[in-house]
């Protein structure tokens, strides 16, 4: 005896919204990169850099061929040193 299709609507629905969810977090996630793909197992120093290109362009993972950095840039260093050698 087959399987009514009523009985399987439940899978069909729940199985598509888990994966509209699933694209719609993924797109989600490359709208806030830029457009690029996330990155995985970033370390302290990929950490750095894409705090450096945040300030620089607004985009963690954003970039500019600009030789010059904008105003105020120069004084907005992401190291900190400790006071006594301040």
């Amino acid at each position: 005896m087959g399987v009514p299709f009523e009985a399987l609507l439940p899978y069909a629905i729940m199985t598509g919204f888990f994966a509209f969810s699933a694209v719609s977090l993924g797109k989600l996630k490359e709208m806030q990169n830029g457009g690029k793909r996330s990155r995985r197992g970033v370390d302290h120093w990929d950490q750095v850099v894409m705090e450096r290109d945040r300030r620089l362009t607004g985009f963690m993972r954003g970039q500019t061929d600009k030789p010059f950095a904008p105003p105020g840039f120069e004084l907005n260093n992401p190291w900190r040193c400790e006071d006594r050698f301040i």
